[in-house]
């Protein structure tokens, strides 16, 4: 399967803001996202609908959707930047202009619920994405160098999780896919669902309790999906909440790894944290458990 790499972003990309899933808080977050793409040298140019609000979600189904494809078609938009996550990507994905997409492709950055869009895009679309942070808060360094470095210049964005765990040692070469682990299980089933034969799979997640965390990776396994990897990093899993008795996330992690039996890192920089890696899901990458270590090629797409 051949992926098509999105033009890199130059001085002066005109970059949509939306928000393809839930709302934003505040005004102040669109002028934070705005500031950030202005630092990156980008001109933003905010959706229609990008402060609306439905509830939990922002805005309603059609606005949302309305707003993605105009980002897709609109040959004046050279990337779409999605401001926040939140829950809603499932809800509009049947109505993805994805053969636009193809057409005249476009990065597409963001994480967490957006992690459906990757999924589509890559899946259906054939077209590399970027997992990658929101820019409604201020980016750390760290975040806005390994940003610059996938959408811009095509170095490599990931390199050594000095902090990371080696759960299983050995090396893996594949194609990247992947992101949060509640919505691949939620996908599981769909024609949405990544391709996983002879991929590195990330995943990361907020919010959820370990128990949950082990049911997932179960529900992963016992669909076959896991067992078709070349390589496992799992990122950050934050805010768990757990109360009472409880596993530590550390052994379900390890007993996935095990289990699925391919080189495993746990605690790489991608998830709800400051300093996270953007990588370009459905790129060849190379990975070295043993030291630590993420190398994207600078080709991506090749």
């Amino acid at each position: 399967m051949r992926f098509q790499l999105p033009p890199r972003l130059t001085t002066g990309a005109r970059v949509a803001l939306i928000a393809p899933a839930g709302p934003l808080r505040e005004r102040s977050e669109l002028e934070c996202a705005e500031s950030n793409a202005r630092l990156l040298g980008w001109i933003p140019v905010a959706g229609e609908h990008v402060l609306a609000r439905n509830g939990y979600l922002a805005g309603t189904d059609e606005q949302r959707l309305n707003d993605l494809n105009w980002a897709i078609r609109d040959l004046a938009i050279d990337a779409i930047w999605c401001v926040r996550g939140g829950y809603g990507v499932l809800r509009v994905l049947e109505g993805l202009d994805l053969a636009s997409l193809r057409c005249t492709p476009k990065a597409l950055i963001g994480f967490s619920d957006i992690t459906a869009l990757h999924a589509a895009v890559g899946t259906l679309g054939s077209v590399v994405s970027f997992h990658g942070p929101f820019p409604n808060r201020p980016l750390s360094e760290f975040s806005r160098s390994s940003l610059e470095r996938a959408v811009s210049t095509g170095k490599n964005p990931a390199g050594v999780a000095s902090e990371a765990d080696v759960l299983v040692p050995g090396r893996a070469r594949g194609r990247l896919a992947g992101g949060n682990l509640a919505l691949l299980s939620a996908l599981a089933g769909t024609p949405y669902f990544p391709r996983l034969e002879g991929a590195i799979l990330v995943l990361e997640d907020v919010n959820e309790p370990v128990y949950r965390i082990d049911r997932m990776l179960r529900h992963l396994r016992l669909t076959g999906a896991l067992g078709l990897v070349a390589g496992l990093l799992f990122g950050a899993f934050t805010e768990r909440g757990d109360e009472g008795e409880t596993l530590p996330l550390a052994q379900v992690l390890r007993e996935t790894a095990e289990a699925v039996g391919v080189p495993c890192l746990a605690g790489v920089p991608v998830g709800h944290i400051a300093d996270q890696w953007t990588l370009p899901l459905g790129a060849e990458a190379e990975m070295d458990a043993g030291s630590r270590l993420l190398t994207i090629d600078d080709s991506f797409a090749a």
